[in-house]
């Protein structure tokens, strides 16, 4: 039975590019995201070009619907081998430090730290059986390297990242691997990049460059197969030194 891969918060960008990198290699592709009918056009694209996708519509801001979930795309395709959590859409912006509350981490957190957590709860007992699996984060820079003005999702995603070291370093001896993709660009044909860079020039904050999504899954499927590092960061001169 060939491989599976979740895309979680599929869209135009980087979901897409993923499933095209995993899918060459023979993946099934489970594409999850709210809206069905882009969803839709994706798995028609990817039909297109020989990969095998299915859409399951979902919100991820959600984390009690996740087991059902996992289970739905376990039922359609009969396993699940690697994830992909990259969820962030329009929807979600940037807070300067100071005009941070409470009210606006909490919207935050469901999607960037609890469904992740619930995700890896829920397909962490068929991982471990089959001693084999992946999951894969996309985040912002901001997780790693705070920046003046564009706080509000760097605080949760660092919290997040944080799991995600420990996650790995629990796992290492499994077979189970767990990464972080940390990208400091904008990400080409992705919806969310123009609202992005709408931030950063009303906040006066870094340009930071345009990443073509297809050498991302490059990077994620380099993670996968060679499992030697927790993160990896997007452009690859910045290192984890650089942001301590």
């Amino acid at each position: 039975m060939s491989k599976v891969i979740a895309v979680f918060g599929a869209g135009t960008g980087l979901g897409v590019s993923v499933a095209r990198r995993f899918g060459r290699e023979g993946f099934r592709v489970a594409l999850v995201a709210r809206r069905k009918d882009r969803l839709d056009a994706l798995v028609e694209v990817l039909a297109g070009e020989g990969i095998e996708a299915v859409a399951f519509s979902a919100d991820l801001a959600k984390p009690a619907e996740v087991p059902a979930l996992v289970e739905a795309i376990r039922d359609r395709f009969g396993r699940i081998d690697v994830v992909e959590y990259g969820p962030i859409s329009g929807d979600q912006g940037f807070t300067p430090a100071a005009e941070l509350d409470a009210a606006t981490l909490e919207g935050l957190t469901p999607l960037l730290l609890f469904t992740p957590v619930e995700v890896v709860r829920a397909v962490l007992p068929e991982w471990t059986e089959r001693g084999e699996g992946a999951f894969l984060l996309a985040q912002g820079v901001s997780a790693a390297q705070p920046m003046p003005h564009l706080s509000g999702l760097g605080p949760v995603m660092s919290a997040t990242r944080n799991y995600l070291y420990s996650l790995n370093a629990e796992l290492a001896d499994t077979g189970i691997y767990v990464g972080a993709l940390t990208i400091a660009s904008l990400i080409a044909r992705s919806e969310v990049s123009a609202a992005a860079q709408a931030a950063f020039e009303s906040a006066d904050g870094p340009q930071f460059p345009v990443a073509d999504p297809d050498d991302l899954a490059e990077h994620y499927w380099n993670m996968y197969t060679e499992r030697d590092r927790v993160e990896q960061f997007h452009p690859e001169s910045l290192t984890p030194q650089a942001t301590a």
